[in-house]
């Protein structure tokens, strides 16, 4: 058994163990469908869901890590059970050159176009 929070950080889903904590604590994650504290132990067979912005990701726990590991160790650990990403959040976002200056009011309009406003 494992703390969740060590095998979300462990696996590489979070860059450090205190964002992992954050994110447990925020509500933003849960095992097999019920919220879950940063000290909850998991195991192998239990589905982890994390929410982001727009997009809930769904992993199956394989193996337990309470270590940080190689990429390719740390993708067999799960298996991802998410649904495809959505085409909003594959769409690169529009930028403005540095040092351009404010945007005209055609511009405003160009990137408001964009976005979809």
């Amino acid at each position: 058994m494992t703390r969740i929070d060590v095998w979300l950080w462990s696996v590489r889903i979070y860059r450090t163990r205190t964002m992992a904590t954050q994110a447990v604590r925020g509500g933003h994650v849960r095992c097999n469908d019920a919220p879950v504290k940063p000290a909850q132990q998991i195991g192998p067979g239990d589905i982890v869901t994390v929410r982001t912005p727009g997009w809930d990701r769904r992993f199956e726990v394989v193996r337990l890590l309470d270590k940080r590991v190689g990429a390719k160790i740390a993708q067999a650990a799960y298996r991802d059970l998410s649904p495809e990403r959505p085409a909003h959040l594959a769409n690169p976002v529009a930028r403005r050159e540095r040092g351009s200056g404010r945007p005209t009011k055609k511009d405003r309009r160009e990137i408001e176009r964009l976005r979809g406003r």
